[in-house]
């Protein structure tokens, strides 16, 4: 055993050991309740003021006969003085001898300012509320270990101003998109999890098995065509905000399951959801921020102002320098890429089909020299089966994205109503399949026949959280932004 984990399971033995005292005492080492007044935000501005408070202790000192702790909750911490001016002599010596740094306590007094200006209550009156069998970990003002940090989270949050305020902003920030989009005529709804077919995106899927019914079944990797049904069923405007899964590669800038807003509105077109969303964006930031401007590796970027817009196919045309639209055969695409001295056949190896070449070319020339929030518009056809088909070029597709320091924050576009060029574009993904593309959708039946009933125009938007908290606070790994991630 290494001297920090014999110091440790000496720690543990006495304060296990103290538990057993505070019993023979006849005391509860483990309260039920605690009646306070205020919350430690609330007790800082109240200077003058008798308070009872709690939280969990992280400083203490001993002075002889005075001293300090200082008790924190998610929000805020406050400085305790704790002497026997104001406890009997008793009780200052349960305080000394039976509370630990990591217990959790009530305090009652009056709250007052120290000579150097501290926010400090008075303690009267000091209970045990919840005896710890664990210390904090040594230095935990400093927790920087990424294994513990991921793994014992609460550790991270009681030790870590800068993840508190991750957090804390992130609900933030959930809370504010459930009521925008509220306030704006939309209704959430929730939809299965549990799905029968893979659709709403292309992503390779996660699969289960059904016992009750004897069926395989595969984890949602977006909401999209059940949010459509509903639109079907005369929901005007209508978002779900929860949990997606993809079974895919691990890496900084995603996660297997994470979290994101899908809205509809029916009758809107993307550039609808362009405006709305510029809207929604620049309230969200100062509500939630306090600014439209943050910094991220290094530049500042400024949502407050015009977004500028390219054309996805006129750029790619500019970079191959020649009518990428016109190639349907994957093989001869790469000849000409390959030609262009753009890349080498190795370097497009993984890309099978020709929507995988074009999303490959896309994200390394275009998408990662962008620093200021910039409109992407008119896609390919090829890259997204249920998105519709520009009138003017039926190669062409009416999406845009936001992109911003190089990563995609958002994507959105008119929806795809027409229910028998729906069904070839689906069926055009099996043939992917095929091919030996893991990221296709099926034909999902369920949602053509739906569109068979009948559509009005639609306009959709996904907008992923992680990422977005990723962004905002420049955080190197998007594991940084959920609090409890997936560990090996």
């Amino acid at each position: 055993m290494t001297e920090n984990k014999q110091q440790l399971s000496n720690e543990v033995d006495i304060r296990r050991k103290k538990i057993e005292d505070l019993i023979e005492m006849g005391e509860i080492p483990f309260k039920d309740k605690f009646d306070r007044t205020c919350t430690i935000a609330e007790a800082r501005e109240k200077v003058g003021e008798r308070v009872k408070v709690a939280g969990r202790i992280i400083f203490k000192r001993v002075m002889g006969k005075f001293g300090f702790i200082q008790i924190r909750d998610i929000n805020a911490k406050i400085q305790v003085s704790v002497g026997r001016n104001e406890l009997d002599e008793q009780a200052y010596d349960f305080y000394k001898k039976m509370i630990d740094i990591a217990d959790f306590v009530g305090v009652e007094g009056e709250v007052y300012l120290t000579q150097t200006g501290e926010v400090t209550v008075k303690a009267e009156k000091i209970t045990l509320l919840s005896k710890t069998l664990r210390p904090l970990p040594e230095k935990f003002h400093g927790l920087n270990d990424t294994e513990t940090i991921y793994r014992q989270r609460y550790l991270d949050l009681i030790s870590n101003e800068n993840s508190r305020k991750v957090f804390l902003t992130r609900s933030k920030i959930v809370s504010f998109l459930r009521r925008y989009l509220e306030d704006n005529g939309f209704i959430e709804v929730e939809t299965p999890i549990l799905q029968t077919s893979v659709s709403g995106a292309s992503a390779k899927p996660f699969f289960t098995h059904h016992n009750a019914l004897d069926i395989d079944c595969n984890l949602r990797i977006a909401t999209e065509t059940w949010l459509k049904q509903c639109i079907c069923a005369g929901f005007d405007r209508v978002f779900e905000l929860g949990k997606d899964f993809r079974n895919e590669g691990m890496d900084p800038s995603h996660l297997q399951e994470f979290t994101q807003v899908e809205w509809y509105a029916s009758y809107w077109n993307f550039e609808d959801n362009i405006k709305f969303f510029r809207g929604l964006i620049k309230q969200l930031l100062e509500e939630c921020l306090g600014t439209t401007k943050i910094t991220y590796q290094g530049q500042e970027i400024e949502f407050d102002s015009e977004w500028p817009r390219i054309n996805y196919v006129e750029r790619m045309r500019e970079l191959l320098g020649f009518d990428f639209l016109a190639e349907t055969d994957v093989d001869e695409f790469k000849k000409k890429v390959v030609e262009s001295g753009l890349y080498g056949y190795g370097e497009l190896e993984e890309c099978r089909t020709v929507r995988t070449l074009i999303d490959y070319i896309y994200k390394r020339q275009i998408r990662a020299g962008i620093v200021n929030p910039t409109i992407i518009y008119n896609y390919p056809a090829e890259l997204i089966p249920l998105a519709r088909r520009n009138d003017a070029d039926s190669r062409i597709i009416d999406v845009f994205q936001v992109v911003a320091g190089g990563a995609e924050l958002v994507k959105a576009y008119s929806e795809l109503v027409d229910p028998i060029v729906q069904r070839k574009l689906l069926e055009k993904q099996l043939e992917e399949k095929a091919l030996g593309d893991e990221e296709t959708m099926d034909v999902d039946e369920d949602f053509l026949l739906s569109m068979e009933h009948g559509m009005p125009p639609i306009s959709g938007l996904g907008f992923g959280i992680d990422r977005f908290v990723q962004f905002i606070f420049d955080l190197p790994n998007i594991r940084d932004t959920v609090l409890f991630p997936q560990m090996k």
